[in-house]
Parts: structure tokens; C-alpha cells; sequence
């Protein structure tokens, strides 16, 4: 591990013992490095670091405030590098979609035995805001709807720690499901078939037969990456089929 890493870790405990709040003042530099016992310059890494992820603000002649709690540290830390990953390549949303199968499969599994009345209705809920803001054109919406669709299977699992986990990547579950519903979702039928895999997954927890709600989320995110590839493969020959009339 890196000695800046280490840092970071330490100035995390060091702030959950001070019980310091979002928007509290960091101590100085020089008490800093007294307290942690680090030099300055793997302390100025250390931060810049987390400034950088969002988690401390710099101000000029002012100090160095909390911005995010440090629960969210770590979730940061995994996000936001996938994110910029993604931004550079495109292609790589294909690992975000696999990996979503294999934890979305998971949560559904669990969903299937453990959700209460509320739950099912919450996913309802999810389930009519994503047809709605589809229905009158609203785009943004309509992915968070979806996204939030998702996440409220994985809370009827009821297991702490998955719960935790898509609750740390919504940020790259929203942006994955906008990258695809810009895709995907412009085609009528291909919203329809959407839809009801939708439906298929709500309807195997809420019958409580677990095989069937990971069959059905699985098969829902596999659907996702074909249509995907396909249609990333038609823009493609669209763009030599361009260059070749230009010639």
C-alpha cells in the first residue's frame, strides 16, 4: 500500500474520533503531521487526494474543510475511477453490465424470499415512474426511475452488506443505465421488451420464486449488452459506409 493511502486511512480514523462534521475545519498542516506522525509531503499527497475525489475542499487562506462524511470515502474511491474509466473508453460499460449481473442476480435471489409488502410496493412504485417518464418524454427522469428500480430490489434482499454495495455504485448505476436507455430505450419495441422483463422480475419476487427472479434480472442485463453491442456495431458501419460516400 501506498504511504499516501496509508495516510488517507489514518486521517480517516483520526476524524471519526474527533467526531468531526461535514463542513468542520481540518487542523493545520504541522499539527496534522503531528498527530499522524507523517512527513508533510505524504500528508499533502494524502490530501490532495481526497481532494481530489471530492471528499475535502481546499480553501485559499482559509484551510482545508470535511466535505464528504467518511463513510462515503470508499465508496468514492471505487465510483469515481470506474466513472472516469468509462469516459475514456466507452467499451468498458460492458464490465460495468456483467458486474451488475452478477450482483443484481444475487439481490433478486434474496428479494424473492425476503421482501415484505412494502418492498413489493416500492418496486411497483419504481416499476409505473419508469413507463410514465417514458411515456411523456422524460429521459432523465425515466433512467432514474430505472435506476432506482434496481436499487429497491436490492433493498428487499435485506442483506446489509449488498444493500451497501449498490447503494456505493448508484451513482455508476445511473450513469451505466442513461448510457444505455440512450441506446436501447429510442426504439418503441425495444422499450416494450424492456418493460416486460421488468415486469418478469417484479413479478417472480413478489410469487416469491427466487430461480426465476435471477433468471429474470439476468437475462434483463444480458438483453441490455446485446442490444448494446448490436447497436454500437450498426453505428460503426454507418461511419465507414460515411467515409467510403466521401471518398
Amino acid at each position: 500500500m501506498k504511504v499516501s493511502d496509508k495516510v488517507v486511512q489514518s486521517l480517516r480514523m483520526l476524524i471519526e474520533q474527533e467526531n468531526m462534521q461535514v463542513g468542520d475545519r481540518l487542523p493545520a498542516e504541522r499539527k496534522l503531521c503531528e498527530q499522524l506522525g507523517v512527513s508533510r509531503s505524504s500528508l499533502r499527497e494524502a490530501l490532495q487526494q481526497l481532494i481530489s475525489l471530492g471528499m475535502l475542499v481546499s480553501k485559499v487562506g482559509a484551510g482545508t474543510y470535511l466535505q464528504q462524511s467518511p463513510n462515503n470515502w470508499s465508496q468514492h474511491q471505487i465510483v469515481q475511477p470506474l466513472s472516469d474509466l468509462i469516459d475514456q473508453d466507452p467499451s468498458y460499460r460492458f464490465d460495468v453490465q456483467e458486474a451488475r449481473m452478477v450482483l443484481e442476480g444475487g439481490t433478486a435471489w434474496y428479494a424473492a424470499q425476503r421482501a415484505t409488502e412494502d418492498d413489493i410496493v416500492k418496486i411497483r412504485e419504481c416499476y409505473d415512474r419508469i413507463a410514465h417518464f417514458q411515456a411523456i418524454g422524460d429521459a432523465d427522469q425515466a433512467a432514474m426511475a430505472d435506476a432506482y428500480f434496481h436499487l429497491a430490489i436490492a433493498e428487499a434482499s435485506h442483506n446489509l452488506v449488498l444493500i451497501q454495495v449498490m447503494r456505493g455504485f448508484f451513482d455508476l448505476l445511473q450513469y451505466n443505465v442513461v448510457l444505455g436507455r440512450r441506446k436501447v430505450y429510442s426504439d418503441t419495441h425495444r422499450f416494450d421488451q424492456l418493460h416486460d422483463q421488468h415486469f418478469q422480475v417484479m413479478d417472480a419476487i413478489q410469487r416469491k420464486d427466487p430461480e426465476a427472479a435471477r433468471d429474470a434480472v439476468c437475462g434483463h442485463i444480458e438483453f441490455v449488452i446485446q442490444q448494446v453491442r448490436s447497436i454500437d456495431e450498426e453505428e460503426a458501419r454507418r461511419k465507414r459506409a460515411s467515409r467510403l460516400n466521401r471518398i
